[in-house]
């Protein structure tokens, strides 16, 4: 089964008011130095801190009597995790999170706070997969997939409307988009929105570079796995490879992948928060620093670009900064360009 832009249309009327219309924000600085127009979807102020939130709702809202009563089990390392733990405790709904002993601490202090049961798995010696789905033969209820279901990926797409809606409004025409991956729950609903475009922005996955299994598997039409289980600071994209039915819209749509390293997207973390003010996680800055590194290929364009999370330890976060001011020098190191747009507005 997959995900449709009726899908995402339908998940956007059942989750209105219960999550936040993120804005898209531009810096004309940035834009100048990049040598292209570059727009921020902030999803990292969605409830919660990430674009998760969009999923559980349109999971949940969706539960049967029976399932609402045995609960809902998901896996997550930390965004997903806090997003069915939020929505479960508004709806009522008793919840149980798998979480690798290695999510940040952030993440999984809100996802109790918010009132989950966390259940801790080994990231390097166990299956997710295999420990949610034995609670679930235990308890009974509905398994909330992070990415894996039409229906999370249908929630995520909601973000999609958004920006088309958003880049309408102020007379833009995007040539491309960009959507941190791991799963492709997120990618693949927001793909399907191409369709609403007269002119269908090119479309693109940004991964760690290290974790580039959607990269791979775009590139050969064959899905692919990584080979790591750890060893990156985007600790949410850190999935062995993309669900099976994104895979097949991401490729329907002609997606094609990116990468950035760590230095590169903890100096694109600095540059998101000096030009909008704004704390991206690392795995959420992904697709902002594979942009800036790409900035040749998207000259005179305009680009939008998913931030999809925000939840980073403050610790760590200052750690992050330290980092990428030494190394946003790098990732800029481009003369400075006034932007011209080469496709003119609508």
């Amino acid at each position: 089964m997959s995900t449709s832009l009726e899908d995402v249309k339908d998940a956007a009327l059942r989750i209105q008011g219960h999550v936040r219309q993120t804005p898209l924000l531009e810096s004309a600085l940035l834009n100048e130095e990049l040598g292209f127009r570059l727009l921020l979807k902030a999803e990292c102020l969605q409830v919660t801190g990430s674009f998760k939130a969009r999923g559980a709702f349109n999971q949940l809202l969706q539960l049967t009597e029976a399932e609402k009563t045995s609960g809902v089990v998901a896996i997550s390392s930390g965004n997903h995790a806090q997003a069915v733990a939020y929505v479960a405790r508004e709806l009522e709904i008793r919840a149980a999170i798998v979480m690798p002993s290695d999510a940040p601490r952030l993440k999984m202090k809100n996802t109790r706070s918010y009132g989950a049961e966390i259940v801790i798995y080994d990231r390097d010696t166990e299956d997710r997969e295999a420990v949610g789905e034995r609670l679930l033969a235990e308890r009974g209820g509905r398994f909330i997939h992070p990415y894996n279901d039409p229906r999370t990926a249908a929630g995520q797409g909601t973000v999609g409307l958004e920006i088309f809606e958003q880049t309408t409004e102020r007379g833009i025409v995007p040539d491309a988009l960009i959507v941190n991956c791991c799963g492709g729950g997120l990618a693949a609903g927001i793909a399907v929105t191409r369709d609403l475009y007269k002119q269908p922005p090119l479309f693109y996955v940004a991964e760690p570079e290290e974790f580039d299994d959607a990269q791979r598997s775009l590139a050969s039409s064959v899905l692919c796995s990584n080979a790591k289980k750890t060893g990156s600071i985007c600790d949410a994209l850190l999935a062995p490879h993309m669900g099976e039915g994104n895979f097949e819209i991401l490729r329907r749509h002609h997606a094609t992948g990116l990468t950035a390293t760590d230095e590169e997207v903890e100096a694109a973390m600095t540059i998101a928060a000096e030009h909008f003010k704004i704390v991206l996680e690392p795995s959420g800055a992904v697709g902002f620093a594979a942009a800036i590194r790409n900035r040749a290929r998207f000259k005179g364009q305009t680009v939008v670009v998913v931030g999809s999370g925000g939840n980073v330890d403050a610790a760590h976060y200052a750690e992050h900064l330290e980092h990428g001011e030494r190394n946003r020098g790098r990732l800029l190191a481009l003369a400075k360009t006034p932007f011209v747009s080469a496709r003119p507005a609508a």
